[in-house]
């Protein structure tokens, strides 16, 4: 662990530091002029360190300047040539929301490489971009970027999975540091941009995401999730974090002690942490209440480690009167103020904010964004992203057979998603396919072209023409314009394309129009549902994301409103009943268009927008039934038939998998989809990117995705027990590989790879260990190194991977450390987190984990087991408890030493009047104490209660129970 910056003491020792280079620099400071841009200010000199020039311009601002500094959009300070500053431009694979700019793969497909280098040179290239900007300044610009997002993909029905690298923190670690080294410019002092990592911490559903709790026992906590972050900021590759929304341990992120208390330790540098978007008026009444008052929240975010408020869009007035209100009422101290500001400031002058010309980035311009450069970088990245699944001697096709189909809902469309970037161009897979062969190549959508017709007035919704469409209405007209193509995006959801104009049909708070070019924007405003009445017909059902709002009370169906037939929203009972006459078969059009064709390219998918996103999980990881019947209905009229899936998670695919020969899985991989699936489908590239989350058969083989405890719950292919679908780390290739001994060298170990094959191909070699016994439950297998190699056919290489004894440690519970126990650990290389090819064994002298010493003041959320609790915030500020869901509920302290006998329970309990029971050997076992507790009125209230223990009982070696009623809250224990 680096030195520790905490909020505490930040800035302290800068007073001195300030006094010393004031006096270092007398005579040039005597010497300064009034001109506010004048250089011979010291935050100007280049020359000076940081902590130097801070100090200076901290020195310089007032109480009302500083505390401006600490909303989002940080106003100019002329008198001082200081421009107006924003954090937070979105980063995540490519510049998003400021124009046109190279659009990579969705991050979960970069991390599918498992190539840090490549994802370096991704993240230079969006650093460069950032930076292109800044010389126009749009909207919405700044160098602080929000990327790369370090979240763990530990259960796949998130709807933000598409945004996260792996279910694995060493390659997520790997991964981000990687891309935040890119966007940094790898010199921490001198950063071409600045990036946030997020979403800290343990944000890992969607479903009421700022009210729910993940409950994270210290080993989940420091194994798991912390170590997915710690990586990038260890490295200086990052530049802060970005609290999440949700609670953990039953604090809300936004005042989390941890910010400061842990995360600023894993680093020597100036972190700028920020709130998510609105957060900080989370905390108060009305969603997660708890604080009464904006003052109390922002004084507590600030003090907890928080510097700069995300919230009420550009409108900084409520963060200020909130921050000068917490001020007057000593809640705050301008120290604190100072604190955060410092962190703002260095990170404004590592960007060169201050220095001649910009500093070393200054120069960079607009010709950066989208250059020739990044286009091919895109496209090496889209392909090496891309997944081959299964493969039965189907691929590569051959370009000398040109008579090809390319059908699908996908087929010839790219879609984007919240975080993307505007596409400059768009290559498909049937663009790049036609490119590759140099000839047209049949296609169709697959989706049904559809009109409906209300039975009562024998009228069709009708839909306009030109970009713009026009207002649906009930109509006579039978032409296009009552015609629209319906694509299903499966859990009963619909978009409906007017055949008129190409564009789909939403809601605009007021009327249906066919004006967008594809489903978008926050409440996705073009979902539809055809439920299928008794009678055959159908009512049309608007599904639009704000109606699952518990603000929504507006009905749900359509209905003619007005004379003219305009359609609105109407009561069930008042909803049109329709015909769905279908113009045309997608799937008939489909398989006429496969038919004596050399090949039949199957692409099916997602629509990133509604199938699961930021603030919607995922209900079903399948894909839609009616793609799964295209694909059978083409394989079935095409025995050549390879399929492509195009979506952002793992995904169910059933018997799908069995019956085609050939299945290439990709994410939405920008600009360059096409030529990258073209390059991959006809070996012109060989796949070469790898699974990084464990791709289940079913969705039953998942708890709770609220369940964040990944060892109890056998969650990842860490615990994972069931047979996976394709498991961790898994990706074929069009060649093959052999792996040699694997030998221990110095610093790790080194295995010797041939490619048997007769292609040229990459590998991705990786590093399992597995503890055989331990004190603690163990992962099955855990990631520790991994390197991806090319080979051409017969090459040998041999691939070193590092591995050092402190790498085998876990966290001690009876003890809140670090350790590595005596014992053998099994190391294993191979192909994937299943496919072994070479292991060995590893015989450690170690540490032996003493018995437990309940003697000793001991933490309850220290157990080794546990039913019915949940882990609780202990006081608003920092600790955890452990709080009784139920009476009966129960937690484990294994293998404790009590000696000749423990006389005495002492705890500390908080929360509602009830017993605590010290049993011995299961919940059930002997019972040798109660302790009973009169309640406390606050549940941030404790009191210490006693009981004596059975004469003689309690001795020896035990199993602790302390079996609690419900509604209790318990902090710390001992038996003396």
């Amino acid at each position: 662990m680096k030195g520790t910056r905490s909020g505490r003491g930040t800035r302290r020792r800068r007073r001195t530091t300030l006094l010393l280079a004031l006096s270092l620099i007398a005579s040039l400071a005597a010497a300064v002029p009034a001109s506010a841009d004048d250089p011979a200010y010291p935050f100007r000199d280049p020359h000076l360190t940081v902590d130097q020039r801070v100090d200076d311009l901290l020195g310089r601002l007032t109480l009302d300047e500083k505390i401006s500094l600490l909303h989002q959009m940080e106003p100019a300070i002329p008198r001082l040539g200081i421009q107006a500053f924003r954090t937070g431009t979105e980063a995540l694979h490519g510049v998003a929301w400021l124009g046109k700019t190279t659009v990579f793969p969705q991050a979960v497909g970069l991390a599918s490489t498992w190539d840090p280098k490549l994802m370096e040179q991704v993240g230079s290239a969006v650093g460069d971009e950032a930076r292109g900007f800044q010389q126009e300044r749009p909207a919405g610009w700044g160098l602080n970027l929000w990327a790369p997002v370090a979240n763990l993909l530990r259960d796949p029905r998130w709807g933000r999975n598409e945004e996260g690298y792996s279910e694995d923190p060493y390659l997520t670690g790997s991964i981000s540091t990687a891309y935040g080294a890119g966007l940094t410019g790898g010199d921490p002092n001198h950063l071409k941009t600045a990036p946030t990592i997020k979403h800290y911490l343990a944000n890992n559903n969607e479903v009421h995401r700022a009210t729910t709790s993940s409950d994270l026992r210290p080993r989940v906590q420091h194994e798991y999730d912390e170590a997915a972050f710690k990586p990038a900021i260890e490295a200086d590759a990052v530049t802060g974090v970005m609290a999440s929304y949700n609670l953990v341990n039953g604090r809300p992120n936004t005042v989390n002690s941890d910010l400061n208390d842990v995360v600023r330790g894993w680093t020597d540098k100036d972190l700028l942490n920020v709130t998510d978007a609105f957060a900080p008026n989370n905390l108060l009444p009305g969603t997660q209440n708890y604080y009464d008052t904006l003052p109390e929240a922002d004084a507590a975010a600030l003090k907890a480690g928080i510097d700069s408020y995300t919230t009420d869009d550009a409108n900084p007035a409520p963060t200020t009167a909130a921050i000068k209100s917490a001020l007057d009422k000593g809640l705050l101290k301008e120290s604190d103020v100072d604190t955060a500001v410092s962190h703002i400031l260095a990170v404004r002058v590592r960007l060169g904010e201050f220095d001649p010309g910009g500093g070393k980035y200054g120069s960079i311009d607009a010709s950066v964004i989208n250059s020739p450069a990044h286009q091919k970088l895109a496209r090496k990245a889209a392909t090496e992203a891309a997944v081959l699944l299964k493969n039965d001697k189907a691929l590569p096709l051959k370009t000398s057979a040109k008579n090809v189909a390319v059908v699908g809902p996908l087929a010839d469309t790219l879609y984007t998603d919240w975080y993307s970037g505007t596409l400059p161009y768009a290559v498909t897979p049937k663009a790049g396919i036609a490119a590759k062969l140099g000839t047209s190549v049949a296609s169709s959508e697959a989706v049904d072209r559809i009109a409906l017709k209300n039975t009562a007035t024998g009228k069709y919704v009708t839909a306009g023409t030109g970009d713009s469409g026009a207002t649906l209405k009930e109509t006579a007209a039978t032409d296009t314009t009552a015609q629209f193509d319906t694509f299903d995006w499966g859990a009963g959801i619909v978009t409906l394309r007017s055949a008129a104009n190409g564009k789909y049909v939403g809601y605009n708070w007021s009327n249906f129009v066919n004006d967008q070019a594809q489903p978008n924007g926050w409440f996705v405003q073009q979902q539809f549902k055809l439920e299928r009445q008794d009678d055959g017909t159908y009512l049309l059902r608007y599904a639009g994301y704000e109606t699952g709002e518990s603000w929504w009370s507006n009905p749900v169906y359509l209905g003619p409103t007005g004379a003219d037939g305009t359609l609105g929203l109407v009561a069930k009972e008042q909803a049109a009943h329709y015909t769905k006459d279908v113009v045309r078969s997608g799937l008939d059009d489909a398989v006429a268009a496969v038919k004596g064709k050399d090949t039949a390219v199957v692409v099916v998918g997602s629509m990133p927008s509604i199938n699961g996103r930021e603030d919607h999980d995922r209900t079903d990881m399948g894909l839609a039934g009616s793609q799964e019947a295209l694909v059978k209905a083409v394989k079935a009229a095409n025995p050549h038939t390879v399929v492509v899936v195009e979506n952002s998670y793992p995904t169910t695919l059933g018997a799908l998998q069995k019956e085609v020969p050939a299945l290439l899985w990709t994410t939405h991989a920008g600009q360059e989809t096409g030529n990258a699936l073209a390059d991959l489908l006809y070996g012109d590239a060989n796949p070469s990117g790898h699974l990084t989350q464990t791709w289940y058969e079913s969705q039953d083989d998942l708890p709770s995705i609220l369940d964040y405890d990944i060892i109890k719950s056998d969650r990842t292919y860490q615990y994972f027990k069931g047979r996976a679908l394709y498991p961790f780390g898994y990706g074929l290739s069009y060649t093959s590989f052999r792996y040699g001994s694997l030998k221990r060298v110095t610093g790790g170990y080194e295995v010797a790879v041939t490619n048997t094959g007769k292609r040229s191909g990459d590998e991705i070699v990786q590093l399992y260990t597995h503890q055989r016994v331990s004190r603690d439950k163990q992962p099955l297998k855990q990631l520790k190194a991994f390197q991806r190699v090319s080979l051409k056919p017969g090459e040998t290489r041999t691939v070193k991977l590092k591995l050092g004894t402190k790498d085998l440690a876990h966290w001690d519970v009876t003890r809140s450390k670090w350790v590595v126990e005596s014992g053998t650990y099994d190391i294993a290389v191979g192909a994937s987190s299943t496919d072994v090819r070479s292991r060995t064994s590893l015989k450690v002298d170690g540490e032996r984990i003493p018995a437990r010493d309940l003697a000793k003041v001991t933490r309850a959320e220290n157990f080794d087991d546990y039913s019915g609790v949940r882990l609780v915030d202990e006081s608003k500020v920092r600790g955890t408890a452990v709080g009784s869901a139920s009476d009966g509920a129960w937690l484990k302290f294994s293998g404790a030493q009590l000696g000749s006998g423990a006389a005495k329970l002492t705890a500390r309990l908080a929360g509602a009047a009830g017993t605590v029971e010290v049993r011995l050997g299961s919940p059930t076992g002997t019972l040798v104490a109660t302790a009973r507790f009169d309640g406390t009125a606050s549940p941030y209230t404790y009191d210490t209660v006693t009981a004596g223990l059975s004469p003689g009982a309690a001795k020896g070696r035990q199993d602790v129970y302390l079996v609690l009623s419900g509604g209790l809250r318990l902090a710390t224990f001992a038996l003396r």
